[in-house]
């Protein structure tokens, strides 16, 4: 497809968010989608997409373990290379369809480095100048790395996504969410783990008695962790590496950083088109709007303090399709936003955190459940089902919801549909669910 000149709308970065808003604009502007890096983005290609599907063997493993003596015998075992051929029979069609997608649509696409050259132009890669009236960034984030000698033989998540074979012992640095979810499905596949954290609380935004739960399970499966310890240098040796850290030494084949994540801003040169850029994203005001008119941002690249998910950076395009064609001219206004970490056990949670509640003691009730013994994780062999509902006092509406179960993300969708629809006990109450289900459990957990 032949580049125009000019275009109505201008989109840096073909991921969920950048795309959705691009679909959103083209049936009324002119839209140019540009990527330089894989379409479609990192959910797809390097991230919570493949990481489920990674996930489907690990939870068909961990279910087979649980109902031993209860009808099944004997625990398959996970055979990486086919996991990994699983994975990729997947993500390798999601660039090219992506990018076809957008081109049947009407909507034209540019693979390579773009820049700013001032508040209206940016100029391609074979110095080609394209001007537009108003710009999308959404550019997304990429794995931190950590500034120590020998910090060229770190691994990411990207790198771990796509192993062609795994090592026999592999170390985490940093016990966020991203490690709590890969060192499960390494450790579930048979690799020796060690997690490096630099205190004693992993996931600070999460329930904290959930997360001992998570804590306690994945070490009882054989993970280590090494609490208040912080990676210093690492030495390449023969057959693998040396961890020099402020607690000892440590060894491991293959070292991954989990330290968190930096916005895509450098490359767009956004000083020339006077964006502000903050160490936590790009600033934007509550219509995603930047510090330069008619440039947004959206998704991840932002700094914002909502949730960074996938979900999230779609509902931000939509949002902004709507508002650059003037069917909205309101400041953007989120849901309740689900978060779940996908590990043996998943651990969720919506709306009113648990830390907040119990900072708030008059403000909000919290009534914590063990469903070890009800039908559903009864008859799953669940052994740490847990939930925890959050009310208001006020009303005794539900406001908040976190649970620890391997059927974690059914209940905390429903849960999301009962808070953003504001539903009250008695209409749950009067409502008839699909019996035995976890749905069918609402009635009881209300």
């Amino acid at each position: 497809m032949e580049l125009n000149k000019h275009y109505d709308v201008i989109i840096f970065g073909a991921g969920p968010g950048g795309t959705a808003a691009a679909y959103g604009v083209a049936h009324k502007k002119s839209v140019l989608v540009i990527e330089n890096d894989l379409f479609g983005g990192t959910c797809p290609n390097r991230g919570c997409d493949p990481k489920k599907m990674l996930y489907s063997a690990v939870q068909a493993k961990v279910r087979a373990t649980n109902l031993q003596g209860s009808g099944l015998k004997g625990v398959p075992t996970i055979d990486w290379p086919d996991l990994m051929a699983f994975k990729r029979q997947y993500t390798r069609q999601i660039p090219k369809e992506t990018e076809n997608g957008l081109q049947q649509a009407g909507i034209a696409t540019y693979h390579g480095q773009v820049h700013f050259l001032d508040e209206q132009h940016v100029q391609l890669a074979d110095k080609t100048i394209i001007s537009g009236d108003d710009f999308i960034l959404a550019t997304g984030r990429r794995p931190r790395l950590l500034d120590i000698p020998g910090q060229e033989y770190l691994k990411t998540s990207t790198d771990f996504l796509d192993l062609d074979a795994l090592p026999k012992r592999m170390t985490f640095v940093g016990a966020g969410l991203v490690t709590m979810e890969l060192a499960n499905i390494a450790n579930q596949a048979g690799v020796a783990v060690d997690i490096l954290h630099h205190n004693d609380q992993p996931l600070k935004e999460w329930p904290t008695p959930l997360v001992t739960q998570l804590v306690e399970s994945m070490a009882s499966a054989g993970i280590h962790f090494h609490f208040n310890t912080n990676l210093t240098a690492i030495t390449k040796q023969a057959g693998g590496y040396q961890l020099t850290t402020d607690q000892g030494i440590l060894s491991s084949d293959y070292v991954v950083a989990a330290v968190g994540r930096i916005a895509n801003t450098e490359a767009l040169k956004l000083e020339n088109c006077g964006v502000t850029v903050t160490k936590r994203g790009i600033a934007v005001d509550d219509h995603l709007q930047t510090s330069t008119p008619h440039i947004y941002a959206l998704g991840d690249v932002m700094a914002k303090p909502q949730p960074k998910l996938t979900p999230v950076a779609a509902y931000e395009g939509q949002y902004l399709a709507q508002l650059l064609t003037g069917q909205n001219t309101e400041a953007i206004d989120y849901p309740v936003i689900p978060q779940i970490l996908f590990g043996t056990a998943e651990v969720s949670q919506v709306g009113v955190t648990y830390q907040t509640a119990e900072n708030h003691p008059k403000a909000y009730q919290i009534s914590t459940l063990d469903l070890t013994h009800w039908y559903t994780y009864n008859r799953l062999k669940d052994p740490l089902a847990q939930a925890v509902i959050i009310r208001a006092t006020a009303t005794q509406q539900v406001v908040g919801f976190a649970a620890f179960t391997t059927a974690g993300e059914q209940l905390l969708n429903l849960f999301s549909l009962i808070m953003n629809l504001k539903l009250s006990n008695t209409q749950i109450q009067e409502m008839i669910f699909a019996y035995p289900t976890a749905a069918s459990d609402l009635t009881y957990l209300m």
